[in-house]
């Protein structure tokens, strides 16, 4: 008995759906791991200068920009954000945040 070609392909799809599910999980459980071990040497966080601004809606659609200084946030050394903190690789690119 010969299945249909659509069971087929839904049957492949599903498979390296699971797949690339498994490897993401890997690689964050790996990404964990290594972070851990920096922690126990005390490497596995930086300090990085970020620009906050406040955005304020006002009249006739407009939005007015207000500096509100710079602050050192802390991030995690690592691909994902890990243990409430971004990661370095990303705040690095991103230091302006508006509120």
């Amino acid at each position: 008995m010969n299945r249909p070609p659509v069971m087929n392909r839904l049957e492949r799809f599903l498979f390296r759906l699971a797949l690339l599910i498994a490897l993401v999980g890997l690689v964050y459980a790996g990404d964990w791991a290594v972070l851990t071990v920096r922690v126990s040497h005390g490497t596995a966080f930086r300090q990085v200068q970020v620009t906050q601004f406040l955005a304020t809606q006002l009249k006739g659609n407009k939005t007015e920009y207000d500096l509100m200084g710079t602050f050192p946030q802390t991030c995690s050394r690592s691909l994902f954000p890990q243990k409430g903190n971004l990661p370095c690789w990303w705040l690095q690119r991103h230091t302006s945040q508006w509120e």
